[in-house]
């Protein structure tokens, strides 16, 4: 199955955000690549919020070209097998934290976001991925800083997306 496919199929299975999701879908029936950054009209991310439910805590990066405290995430690549592969690695090389976990039942949440050009938009799948215990990060070259908050500290720090998120993925431990 190629990555386009598998992009269909997940948004085709998620339940909520009904007129969001057949946005990302309406996108990608208009725009064959719209999986990929050449696609300047918009297309897909993968993201996925590092979460530690022991602790109560999540790993954000503040990004580099953004500023902001963020999820980790970006751009699919030909090598991805699926969406859900593309939000872990991602996580992964963003993080550095090794034996990331998906958290079950598929993307926590779609958020469209606009995005300075050549491009538009971005169609982010978000994931939640769970940390394994004792998880020591280590900041990548896309990261200004990496740093765990608290969950309450969350709104303090990000803006409303990553809130979102947060409380999505919260609802679904």
């Amino acid at each position: 199955m190629s990555l386009y496919d598998d992009a269909v199929l997940v948004l085709k299975e998620y339940e909520g955000q009904e007129e969001l999701r057949q946005a990302y879908l309406d996108h990608l029936a208009a725009h064959p690549d719209g999986m990929w950054k050449a696609c300047e009209a918009g297309h897909l991310t993968a993201s996925a919020l590092v979460v530690d439910p022991a602790q109560g805590r999540v790993l954000l990066t503040l990004h580099k070209k953004l500023r902001m405290w963020l999820q980790m995430g970006g751009h699919c690549e030909p090598q991805d097998p699926s969406v859900r592969a593309a939000a872990v690695r991602e996580a992964t090389e963003e993080s550095g934290v090794a034996g990331l976990t998906l958290l079950p039942g598929g993307p926590v949440r779609l958020d469209r976001h606009r995005i300075p050009a050549p491009c538009h938009w971005h169609f982010d799948v978000q994931y939640a991925v769970l940390a394994p215990p004792g998880a020591v990060q280590e900041i990548s070259d896309e990261s200004l800083d990496l740093r765990w908050f608290a969950y309450d500290e969350v709104p303090r720090v990000a803006d409303a997306s990553v809130v979102r998120l947060l409380e999505a993925t919260r609802a679904r431990l």
